[in-house]
């Protein structure tokens, strides 16, 4: 991506990396971006803080739900506080892997006690091509990356309304999401606001509005790209 800036020599940059909050990971990638960009003033924050940065907040709480889940926030006063963001083999929990993880689970209980599997079961059947509930395990397992957990993840939110099983994992996931951000929100003494991000928490109409039910009206939605943060930081490196 750098090579496309051609003759382009920028005086500030900004990079949003997941584990910037580790100080061997962040100089790590300054010391790459250096060398990269000689001369250039490098920054680089946890790519959380670009939420915030986008929605034009100094202070709040950024609460990301895609693939995985986080919640960040920051003060006025630069103090810091991150709840989340384990990775979607240890938690990651409200996040689109999460969320098939636990419909999964929950037909596969259902499967188990000799219940029918319900929509919800009839649809991760079909969208993982397992021709019976023994197969879909292994359909599962074999799935390597987060991301084709997650992709997955739609068909819950679509029988959300035909089946308990799937209602019940959208609002566990909404509960976990909001149990991180008011983790923050205790952490840093803060209210708000809550910048909602992630491809997941913006496009899935049940999780936000199940989210907002437990937050209230401090949520606001992010309606900037994150990358329009990293500039927006960068611009402010130049001040300082």
């Amino acid at each position: 991506m750098l090579a496309k800036l051609g003759s382009i020599h920028p005086d500030s940059c900004c990079a949003g990396a997941a584990g910037a909050e580790v100080p061997a990971g962040r100089l790590r990638l300054e010391r790459l971006l250096q060398i990269l960009l000689p001369g250039c003033r490098i920054s680089v924050v946890h790519d959380a803080r670009l939420v915030l940065s986008a929605a034009q907040t100094d202070e709040g709480i950024a609460l990301i739900s895609g693939t995985g889940s986080v919640a960040y926030g920051r003060t006025a006063g630069a103090r810091e506080a991150r709840r989340g963001g384990w990775g979607w083999q240890v938690g990651d929990d409200g996040g689109g892997a999460w969320i098939t993880r636990e419909a999964a689970r929950e037909v596969m209980r259902r499967a188990d006690s000799g219940q029918s599997v319900g929509e919800l079961g009839s649809r991760l059947l079909a969208a993982c091509r397992a021709g019976d509930m023994t197969e879909l395990p292994g359909k599962l397992h074999g799935l390597r990356e987060p991301m084709q957990w997650a992709a997955i993840a739609n068909v819950v939110f679509e029988t959300a309304d035909l089946d308990p099983g799937a209602q019940s994992v959208v609002l566990r996931g909404a509960s976990a999401l909001s149990d991180l951000a008011k983790s923050v929100r205790t952490s840093l003494g803060i209210d708000g606001p809550i910048v909602m991000a992630g491809g997941l928490l913006l496009n899935q109409p049940k999780l936000e509005c199940a989210v907002r039910d437990e937050l209230g009206s401090q949520c606001i939605r992010l309606e900037e790209p994150p990358v329009a943060g990293a500039v927006r930081l960068a611009e402010l490196g130049l001040r300082s």
